[in-house]
């Protein structure tokens, strides 16, 4: 067998495994900003905050690896600054737009009894409000936690949150087997710190449906930029169920 042949194979494979490490999954996690939703939620606080360009250039340094993810989110939101007002108005006036399919790929999930999580590294408050359009439990959100003063003006940023540290997407996985004693946890996201979280997840989605990291796109066993894909493997599970509990 030629070299290249074997790579096929082994590709095929992997994909194959890794496809049913999803149906067989006991807990999905999801990215959220251009993942769940559409937009990234720091850089539409920093536009309604008014210094929309000017935290989307840190963003781009900080994409170059020159900063950790605390010290990036620590620069980007002291120049924010936003107050408990302006994110709920935020949420009001603009609320984070689901992507296509999400909202069915969930609740199908919900139906084969498998957990559903978010774990993002953007806001708890606005996270919360995407969750609740999923019908996922707060319990179920891992996301960072702005801090007010009691007038409501900015003081920072809860920095003991896992999702406020590099890696910690794949902490909060390995906290999640840990308590609930997951045998296949499956993570989908569109960026690295998503890919960087397998291991300790099981399988890693790389999701390209509102931007493409070419990174992600180049290294993930499995790219998809439709959640349509992922409810035909469900379905295709399903059928496989009813088909095997067929007697003749």
């Amino acid at each position: 067998m030629s070299a290249n042949l074997r790579n096929i194979r082994n590709t095929m494979t992997s994909l194959s495994e890794l496809k049913e490490i999803f149906r067989t999954a006991d807990a999905v996690c999801f990215d959220v900003d251009s993942t769940v939703i559409k937009e990234e939620g720091i850089d539409e606080l920093a536009k309604f905050c008014g210094v929309g360009d000017a935290v989307a250039e840190m963003t781009r340094k900080a994409m170059g690896g020159s900063l950790t993810f605390r010290a990036a989110l620590t620069e980007r939101l002291a120049l924010i600054r936003p107050s408990r007002e302006q994110v709920q108005a935020l949420i009001t006036e603009h609320p984070p737009r689901l992507t296509e399919g999400i909202k069915e790929l969930v609740r199908r999930l919900h139906q084969r009894n498998v957990q559903v999580f978010l774990i993002s590294g953007g806001f708890r408050s606005i996270v919360e409000h995407v969750a609740t359009k999923l019908d996922i439990p707060p319990t179920n959100v891992f996301a960072n936690r702005l801090k007010f003063y009691f007038n409501g003006e900015y003081a920072g940023f809860d920095e003991t949150q896992l999702t406020a540290e590099s890696g910690g997407k794949g902490k909060v996985i390995g906290l999640l087997k840990e308590k609930y004693g997951f045998r296949k946890v499956v993570m989908i996201g569109d960026g690295a710190t998503d890919m960087e979280a397998c291991p300790p997840a099981d399988g890693f989605i790389g999701f390209g449906g509102n931007v493409t990291r070419q990174q992600v796109k180049e290294k993930a066993k499995w790219y998809i930029t439709d959640f349509e894909e992922l409810m035909k493997e469900l379905d295709s599970d399903s059928i496989k169920i009813n088909h095997n509990n067929i007697f003749y």
